[in-house]
């Protein structure tokens, strides 16, 4: 035992020194987990009561239950009903990649709303006392955008920073943007700067669906690139960036800008876990937990969770285990 012990610690020092590219290199498969793993842009949290809630695009905003992270069951859906004012952006109603947090004594539960090619589109929130499904109030709309913005609100992800909230969001053809959100409400503080995070100037162009996770002085963006939502020819992947500001400039481990398509490599497909992507950060008993989804090629690319903790090198960056 005392040598296993001290093999894996000299292999964690080497691993620690190398480049950030390098250790992307290896892609480790997720967690096992049983049940109900068919899931699509999973959120995930640790109740106050006990236990876990992820919600996922898919129904009215999908949920599964799980007393230990590893067995999943449906929970049925976050409401009994779509809010009306959906419809003004989905001719189906249908909400996409939810977000879930906790501050104030509540659970906050952030999502778009939209169509495929349109960036008419608006994030929304509601809110719950316990965060389990059936149970939300709505509030209404956050942030929208319309066809002559830049932007498209979509793939909303809050976080704290030095005594403000913010919400990183977006957008598949110009990137990921973030605006400031007003505590109180939940809103977007009106007028507020919409600042940009991440974007690839060159084909194909493809980045969304943000997270952000601060650790030590610096806070990490997170993003998908390339394509999602085809099965086993998803080419989905999560790239990452870090700033001492929540608000940038994010740069990946060689100082590449991720406005200028920077972006370290953090997790891939491989094997028969495709299109990884779609991610989310949530803290566990004080480790980083990744949840993602993924396209299975043994079972004709349907959409599964992956989770996977998140270890932290001596120089600073994400590393998934």
């Amino acid at each position: 035992m005392k040598r296993i012990g001290l093999a894996a610690g000299f292999a964690a020092v080497l691993l620690a020194l190398l480049p950030a590219t390098a250790r992307a290199a290896d892609h480790p498969d997720p967690q096992p987990v049983t049940g109900q793993q068919i899931i699509h842009d999973p959120t995930v949290i640790r109740l106050k009561s006990g236990g876990y809630v992820a919600y996922s695009t898919g129904g009215i905003i999908g949920a599964r239950l799980s007393k230990d992270r590893r067995q999943w069951d449906d929970a049925g859906n976050a409401f009994a009903e779509p809010p009306s004012w959906w419809y003004e952006y989905s001719t189906t109603g249908d909400p996409w990649a939810p977000d879930i947090s906790y501050r104030a004594g509540r659970y906050w539960l952030y999502y778009a709303v939209s169509s495929w090619g349109t960036n008419h589109s608006a994030i929304g929130v509601a809110t719950s006392s316990s965060g389990l499904p059936g149970t939300w109030t709505d509030h209404g709309k956050v942030f929208t955008s319309e066809t002559t913005d830049a932007w498209n609100a979509i793939d909303p992800a809050v976080v704290r920073a030095d005594g403000r909230l913010w919400m990183a969001f977006g957008s598949y053809w110009t990137g990921i943007r973030m605006v400031e959100l007003d505590p109180a409400t939940g809103r977007a503080v009106p007028g507020a700067t919409v600042h940009q995070l991440a974007t690839r100037p060159d084909a194909p162009y493809a980045v969304e669906g943000p997270s952000v996770v601060r650790h030590g002085r610096y806070y990490y963006l997170l993003a998908s690139y390339d394509a999602c939502c085809s099965g086993v020819n998803s080419t989905y992947k999560i790239r990452v960036g870090r700033s001492t500001k929540v608000t940038g400039p994010y740069t990946d481990s060689s100082g590449t800008p991720m406005l200028a398509g920077g972006g370290d490599l953090l997790l891939a497909g491989h094997g028969r876990f495709v299109g990884t992507g779609g991610e989310s950060v949530f803290r566990d008993r004080g480790r980083d937990i990744l949840a993602y989804h993924y396209y299975d090629a043994a079972d004709s690319g349907i959409p599964k969770l992956g989770l996977n903790t998140l270890q932290w090198t001596s120089d600073g960056w994400p590393i998934v285990r």
